[in-house]
């Protein structure tokens, strides 16, 4: 099989579809795309189509293409991520362009609930080297993933406790507490399409609010004095989050909206 008889196999011309499978192909060739469109009449090594027929497979399977290669782009690092991880969206990049145009202190202490990949701590982390950051999970071999990212990108300033959202915190208190947790409901359609990946990332009870009610609950006990609470929630949990924050007796309470013109981010400045 050559080149560009490979980039044919799947999707239409200029699809997603037909993306994806010139970034497998740049993944199994070591190649970057330009090299791809000048090398069409190159035969593909056995073990390579091996590899990039299998790939096709899983994608057709609903495999998110990020698990095949093993990493997923995110702000400006590229992060292992393997089915342990959630695969990070584009959308929680509004997380940390929301974070970056607070007005927080110099050496801001932050941490980021349910870390995952640690995409949110490690992205702050690297536009902030002075914070002082602790990023959490529940689940140890996902936070193995989040401490190996940061030993890839050289941030060793990022410090991991394995705890179920403030659980295991040792008694402090922070400038800002930022985190995407579950806040999808088990009935929900788009759930069909997510199935390969983690679940616990993904589900939370109570219509998807539950373990944003349970973060918002808690998290004055954690903050400082005018610190910022950042939550990512979903398209259509805006109301209800603002809702909880007020309720909850956060200021300055407000949503920003995704790429897609959905709300998607919530937060709100505690006042003592």
């Amino acid at each position: 099989m050559k080149i560009g008889q490979a980039l044919n196999l799947r999707g239409e011309a200029d699809s997603y579809e037909r993306q994806e499978a010139m970034w497998l192909l740049e993944h199994v060739l070591k190649l970057n795309v330009l090299e791809l469109k000048m090398r069409q009449m190159q035969v593909l090594t056995h073990e390579q189509e091996h590899a990039f027929l299998d790939g096709l497979m899983r994608l057709s399977k609903g495999e998110p293409l990020a698990y095949i290669i093993g990493t997923q782009p995110f702000w400006s690092l590229d992060l292992h991520v393997t089915p342990d991880t959630l695969v990070p969206r584009p959308d929680t990049e509004i997380l940390i362009e929301t974070v970056l145009s607070l007005d927080l202190p110099f050496q801001t202490s932050m941490v980021d609930l349910g870390t995952g990949t640690g995409a949110i701590a490690l992205s702050l982390a690297k536009e902030r080297p002075d914070w002082k950051v602790l990023a959490t999970d529940i689940y140890f071999p996902t936070l193995e993933v989040a401490q190996n990212n940061a030993h890839k990108h050289g941030l060793n300033q990022v410090t991991f406790i394995c705890s179920a959202w403030f659980e295991a915190i040792p008694t402090q208190k922070f400038d800002l507490i930022a985190s995407n947790p579950p806040y999808i409901d088990a009935n929900d359609e788009h759930m069909v399409n997510l199935g390969t990946e983690p679940h616990r990332a993904l589900v939370a009870e109570h219509f998807g609010l539950a373990d944003l009610e349970h973060i918002i609950d808690q998290a004055p006990n954690w903050l400082n004095a005018d610190a910022w609470l950042v939550l990512e929630h979903g398209f259509d949990q805006g109301e209800s989050v603002r809702e909880l924050l007020q309720n909850r007796g956060f200021s300055r309470v407000q949503t920003r909206k995704d790429y897609g013109g959905n709300d998607r981010i919530s937060l709100g400045q505690w006042k003592i």
